[in-house]
């Protein structure tokens, strides 16, 4: 029999596990597929998840911990899977085609050479706006990648400047879903533009604050692709030889830029409730599986023009030897936030939120702070901080429609403190920008603790300004 824990004893027992395995992926060098997923058990065991689903009086059937870790784990899959691996070979392609060190040229000649982490911060936070974070780095990956050899700055400053850019817009201004389904939950879906408005402005706050940070930090982490290289042996032009003839800027952007517009424009075609068989195949074609397969297909077309469609097999087959690892820990994450949420951590936090409502507009931001950091995901703690907020926005004061979008500021800040191990973005970030998960640790989780504690603080300030 285990210890069956409940309230107060089962976010110790949470705190604990987070610590746990923290510990055992850095100090005691366990695989973090094993310890994240060793965690996700004995949590699961201490919480009191029976072993086996059980059929109660009623019908019902509470699912047994071997079905919540196989949910947890396919669930994942099924999110975002297919997506890293579609995007992770554009990504590839863009790399051996040259196509990457063009974008690159683009950018700089945009924002000059001296302001590499800037170029891509505010290149993330843009195309973010429609696209999931997740996607958004692997697919922006190979940019950042050639900007680091264009301009020979930090790969850790500029990583972190790509996830900070991609990070703030995809909680903070609609279309992506989070901030959608906070809104209408809210009361204010039919006033998006306010809400967009105000995204764009708290944005200022994490912004400035990323872009310093990602400069501090990539003084001090070096990543394995900078400590594995010594000293530069070919200058970017040398490199850029190697490819013979770039491919010219429509093409090389092509394979990006076709996906973003088909997710914006689904947004757009959803937002406007759109019906018919055109908003139809608008909605299939901006789903993200479907959008990055088209952009595969221009991807395709990019390496037929540059007459290497004999290495596609090659292409397809390393991309899928580079993701796999990322998928495996990416879905071990995915058991540890579902076992979270069927333990009744959430439920403990939903039934004693009135403890923290005299904290007003501080009170959304700490609640999905917790709730970010103990399930993973942003979405989630975006869209269930809102329903506990809900029936509780007049009593906090909040529910004007300017204190209102205040307060899906605010519950946004608090869904990107902090990514961790259980947050896919981690991963993503901290696999593809070759960093180990303990340098993660001073990288992502530091970074996303410093963009909600400046986005919290902007917000705070327009609350005292707009109330």
């Amino acid at each position: 029999m285990f210890l069956i824990m409940q309230g107060v004893g089962l976010i110790i027992s949470f705190v604990i596990a987070i610590i746990v395995m923290i510990l055992a992926i850095s100090k005691l060098k366990i695989h973090p597929f094993l310890s994240i997923m060793g965690v996700s058990v004995l949590l699961g065991l201490v919480a009191g998840i029976p072993l086996t689903n059980v059929t109660k009086a009623d019908g019902k059937v509470t699912s047994g911990l071997a079905t919540v870790i196989g949910e947890g784990f396919s669930g994942t899959f099924t999110s975002i899977g297919i997506v890293i691996i579609l995007g992770a070979l554009i990504g590839t392609i863009l790399e051996k085609t040259g196509a990457a060190f063009k974008l690159a040229d683009m950018v700089i000649k945009l924002v000059g050479k001296k302001r590499p982490e800037l170029a891509i911060l505010l290149m993330g936070w843009v195309v973010s706006i429609p696209v999931f974070c997740d996607s958004g780095f692997v697919i922006l990956n190979p940019i950042r990648k050639a900007l680091v050899k264009r301009t020979r700055t930090s790969s850790v400053a500029m990583t972190m400047a790509l996830a900070a850019g991609l990070y703030i817009s995809h909680v903070f201004i609609p279309p992506t879903p989070g901030p959608i389904a906070a809104a209408n939950t809210l009361g204010i879906g039919d006033n998006l533009l306010l809400v967009i408005g105000m995204g764009t402005l708290v944005s200022i706050f994490p912004l400035i604050a990323g872009f310093f940070f990602a400069k501090y930090i990539g003084k001090k982490v070096k990543s394995k692709d900078e400590a594995d290289s010594g000293e530069i042996t070919k200058t970017y032009e040398e490199l850029v030889a190697e490819y013979g003839k770039l491919p010219n800027g429509f093409i090389s952007l092509a394979p990006i830029i076709v996906p973003i517009l088909l997710m914006a424009w689904s947004s757009i075609v959803s937002m406007a409730k759109m019906v018919g068989m055109w908003a139809d195949i608008s909605k299939f074609l901006g789903t993200p599986i479907i959008a990055l397969a088209v952009g595969t297909i221009f991807g395709v077309i990019l390496l037929a023009s540059s007459k290497k469609m004999s290495d596609f097999y090659e292409i397809t087959n390393d991309t899928l030897k580079v993701v796999g690892p990322i998928l495996f820990v990416t879905a071990a994450g995915g058991v540890l936030g579902k076992v979270i949420s069927v333990s009744g951590l959430v439920g403990f936090i939903t039934e004693n939120a009135t403890i923290l409502q005299t904290i007003g507009i501080f009170f959304p931001f700490i609640l999905a702070a917790i709730l970010k950091t103990a399930q993973g995901s942003s979405t989630v703690a975006l869209t269930t901080t809102a329903g506990i907020l809900a029936p509780l926005m007049g009593v906090l004061g909040l529910s004007t429609p300017i204190m209102a979008t205040l307060t899906v500021m605010a519950i946004a800040a608090g869904a990107m403190t902090v990514s961790h191990a259980n947050d896919s973005y981690f991963w993503v970030v901290t696999n593809f920008g070759e960093m180990e998960p303990q340098q993660g640790y001073k990288t992502q989780t530091m970074m996303t603790l410093v963009l909600g504690l400046a986005s919290m603080a902007g917000v705070f300030i327009l609350s005292l300004i707009l109330k």
